[in-house]
């Protein structure tokens, strides 16, 4: 499975900005897709889930700001960030799960000014 994610770039506080994922290759069976992202010297963390189904799951931090979303048919996953926050400053990786394994994306980096 490779992953091919854009969006990202530097945004005032209160902007939106949208990333998105597109998984080619082994792409049968995809199960889980979701955004996570890795703040300078912290862990990388969990900001949105969303599963085959549709159902999502999101970080505490970022719920009511930011919306995932799927299209099966083109194996894409999107994350729309609204009322950004220079806290969501962080470098954002895709990630799908197939068969168990974790695929990851490059990361992108996004920077809010305050």
């Amino acid at each position: 499975v490779q992953l091919q994610a854009s969006g990202g770039g530097l945004v005032q506080a209160g902007g939106s900005l949208r990333h998105s994922c597109a998984a080619s290759g082994s792409i049968v069976s995809i199960n889980a897709m979701g955004w996570y992202r890795q703040a300078p010297g912290k862990q990388r963390k969990l900001v949105a889930h969303i599963t085959s189904g549709g159902s999502t799951n999101y970080a505490d931090s970022v719920r009511g700001r930011f919306t995932i979303s799927r299209e099966n048919a083109n194996n894409t996953v999107y994350l729309q960030m609204n009322g950004l926050k220079p806290e969501d400053t962080a470098v954002y990786y895709c990630k799908v799960v197939r068969s168990g394994i974790d695929y990851w994306g490059k990361g992108t980096l996004v920077t809010v000014s305050s």
